[in-house]
């Protein structure tokens, strides 16, 4: 699967398309819609289910060096009062600010990042390591590890900074409840 391939496949979600859309009307710096609601997207193409079938919620990044949670629950509350006639749960964060509330959420370290990309590049599984968004009138997409696992149903862990064995078995769990067809590689 390629780019373009991906990209049409994951724009079939209508809501993965509004969101997106949002965003670059928004304007906000180094902004994405990022990870299992476009990879499970195209899963639910490929799998002729529904095209929402099994997503739980949209993530969005992006990063701007406010890193007040003011700044950030102003952000949130406009897009949720811009979204909400979708009836999905998104969840949009300043990448900016994750390491000032993540050690204490989940136990693990974080550093402070310099680029919303940054997220994506710590998330488990290499498969939800994508983000979309629109530049003018053409999109961008951000794979660092391509698009083969999201095509051939592959949950590979991505043995980062942050990785956790017991996260990634839990959602795996979840993943492969939902969508049997999928092999997920174990994490060492």
């Amino acid at each position: 699967m390629n780019r373009d391939e991906f990209l049409a496949l994951a724009l079939r979600n209508p809501v993965n398309a509004a969101i997106i859309d949002e965003l670059a009307r928004l304007a906000l710096p180094d902004a994405w819609l990022v990870a299992g609601c476009l990879a499970q997207t195209v899963w639910n193409v490929l799998t002729n289910r529904a095209i929402d079938h099994g997503i739980s919620d949209y993530d969005a990044f992006y990063f701007d060096p406010d890193t007040s949670w003011e700044a950030e629950d102003t952000v949130i509350r406009k897009l949720h009062g811009r979204l909400g006639h979708l009836g999905a749960k998104v969840e949009i964060r300043n990448q900016a600010r994750v390491h000032l509330w993540y050690p204490d959420k989940h136990g693990l370290p974080y550093p402070p990042l310099t680029r919303a990309t940054d997220g994506i590049d710590r998330f488990l599984t290499q498969n939800t390591q994508v983000g979309v968004r629109r530049a003018g009138d053409r999109y961008e997409v951000y794979a660092p590890h391509g698009f083969d696992d999201v095509e051939r149903l592959i949950v590979r862990p991505n043995p980062g900074l942050n990785f956790s064995p017991a996260n990634y078995t839990a959602k795996a769990a979840r993943w492969k409840a939902l969508w049997p067809e999928i092999t997920v590689i174990e994490a060492e």
